[in-house]
C-alpha cells in the first residue's frame, strides 16, 4: 500500500474513512475512463470480466468524486457528501476540544481526593 496515498485525512486515519467508489457491474460498460482518469491507482482493469474493479479503495482521496462524474454510464458511486461533511465536523468538534483541555489543564486535572 502507497502511504501517499494513505496518510491522515484532516487527522483521521485513512483506514477510519469508509470512502472509495462502488461500481455497478450492470450499469458499467467496461470503457475504462475510471481506470485511466484514477491518478491514484484504486482501480485495476479485469481483462476476463472486461470491467474495471476497486483494489486499493484506501488509496481513494476523501471526497474526490471524479471517476463518478467521467463515468458515461453513471455505474460508479460514492457514499453521500454529508458524510465527508460530518467527518470534518466532529474532527472539528474533537480538535476544540482537545485544545480547551489542554488550554485549561490545571481547571480539569483530576485532584487527590481530600481527607476530611
Amino acid at each position: 500500500m502507497d502511504e501517499n496515498f494513505t496518510k491522515p485525512w484532516h487527522g483521521i486515519n485513512r483506514e477510519k474513512i469508509s470512502w472509495n467508489p462502488t461500481v455497478d457491474e450492470e450499469l458499467c460498460i467496461g470503457c475504462g475512463l475510471c481506470v485511466t482518469g484514477c491518478g491514484r491507482m484504486v482501480y485495476r482493469f479485469d481483462f476476463e470480466k472486461k470491467k474495471p474493479v476497486v483494489v486499493d479503495p484506501l488509496h481513494c482521496m476523501v471526497a474526490c468524486v471524479t471517476c463518478a462524474n467521467t463515468c458515461p454510464q453513471y455505474a460508479i458511486s460514492f457514499p453521500p457528501l454529508s458524510f465527508v461533511h460530518r467527518l470534518i465536523k466532529e474532527n472539528h468538534l474533537m480538535k476544540q476540544a482537545k485544545d480547551v483541555l489542554a488550554d485549561n489543564r490545571d481547571k480539569y486535572a483530576l485532584r487527590g481526593s481530600k481527607k476530611s
